[in-house]
């Protein structure tokens, strides 16, 4: 690989993360859509806390983490790429800039001022940096299952239901 191939591959990793809305990451465990936000060079997620998202199995400080990147107008994979993962302690310089930029992406919060606080007590905040490696895509789909978990669907619609509103209708 040349200077100007890991370059443009540095390029790509940057701009693909900074312009999607979701990445997926897998620790030692399987890999999960995450939000994220780009901020210096590295993507920073949030979660393992209450109301959060939850983190993949094996992202610790200094581990390594597999990090796909979507298109977020179509949503196929656009890159994928090796991170270093550093767990960011609690109201450091480094963690507090990170917070300021997760806060401002964080939608339907309930406690929104209240937020930085909540996730110094009760949550994880990690930096993802690129390392030196990008991996090729693979040609298959990587089609899994999905994780288990504790939402549910809706439950059928009764038999009658449609009689009800039909009924509805022929008094107007």
């Amino acid at each position: 690989m040349t200077p100007a191939d890991a370059l443009l591959g540095q390029a790509l990793v940057e701009e693909a993360t900074k312009k999607s809305g979701l990445v997926w990451v897998r620790g030692s465990g399987p890999a999960r859509a995450l939000w994220h936000v780009w901020h210096e060079g590295a993507a920073v997620l949030v979660g393992d806390g209450p109301g959060e998202q939850p983190l993949p199995a094996g992202l610790d400080a200094g581990a390594t983490a597999e990090v796909t990147v979507r298109s977020k107008d179509k949503g196929g994979r656009i890159v994928a790429w090796t991170a270093v993962v550093a767990v960011l302690e609690p109201h450091s310089e480094e963690w507090e800039a990170a917070v300021a930029e997760l806060k401002g992406k964080r939608l339907n919060a309930p406690d929104a001022e209240r937020m930085p606080e909540r996730w110094a007590r009760e949550c994880r905040v990690l930096r993802l940096t690129p390392g030196a490696s990008r991996t090729e895509l693979p040609d298959s789909s990587l089609a899994v299952p999905p994780l288990p978990t504790g939402a549910t669907t809706r439950q059928p619609a009764p038999a009658a239901l449609h009689r009800l509103l039909l009924k509805r209708r022929g008094r107007r």
